[in-house]
């Protein structure tokens, strides 16, 4: 099945703690149905030092369920996706505008 949320997509938290909060998305896994957003979802991950890297208190982006965020479209507000024929290309596109992604 095509992804409707894809890497690089500007999206909303429509649930948890995090909800009304902005991102870009950063990973996908398909196969758990869930997306790593930059800046939300963070975790503090306790870190050993080693040679290389200084250690300690390290805030981590973790992974938020997909059916918990919602793409932003043109207008700023969360919309569905949909998926169209273009000629003969399937495109995604915003519900609410009608706009191809």
């Amino acid at each position: 099945m095509a992804a409707k949320l894809k890497k690089g997509d500007k999206i909303v938290v429509l649930a948890g703690k995090d909800k009304g909060k902005e991102g870009t998305i950063a990973s996908v896994d398909p196969k758990s149905g869930k997306a790593i957003v930059e800046g939300v979802n963070v975790a503090i991950r306790h870190v050993k030092q080693s040679q290389n890297n200084q250690g300690g208190r390290v805030p981590q982006a973790m992974p938020i369920q997909l059916s918990n965020l919602s793409l932003i479209d043109s207008n700023g507000k969360p919309t569905r996706v949909g998926f169209k024929m273009d000629g003969d290309k399937k495109v995604r596109f915003a519900k609410t505008t009608g706009d191809v992604i």
